[in-house]
């Protein structure tokens, strides 16, 4: 949905978690710095910061629900990429923040 600027919202990048193969991490052949990621079982990694309490990728820059880019947003991983501006968890996230659904 265009009604969703993911640029200045963040949400869902402080309120999931992010695991990926890790074929997509650069050291791999992939784009995904390896340097923001946590190995998980040398088949999966996860994005650094995910896993917390209160979650908020390593890769997030900003504050939630102001200018927050992804600071590797072309190098992001799967589901960073398969996630829709709209949906169903992009409204638990922004819900989660306190944020407009």
């Amino acid at each position: 949905m265009d009604d969703y600027d993911c640029l200045a919202c963040g949400a869902c990048c402080a309120s999931f978690r992010v695991d990926f193969s890790s074929f997509e991490l650069d050291e791999e052949g992939g784009s995904v710095p390896s340097g923001l990621t946590v190995d998980l079982n040398g088949r999966l990694a996860r994005m650094r910061g995910t896993d917390h309490a209160s979650p908020r990728c390593a890769a997030l820059t900003g504050r939630v629900g102001h200018r927050a880019p992804c600071g590797i947003y072309e190098w992001r991983p799967s589901p960073c990429r398969e996630f829709e501006a709209g949906s169903d968890a992009c409204m638990r996230a922004r819900a989660r923040h306190g944020l407009p659904v």
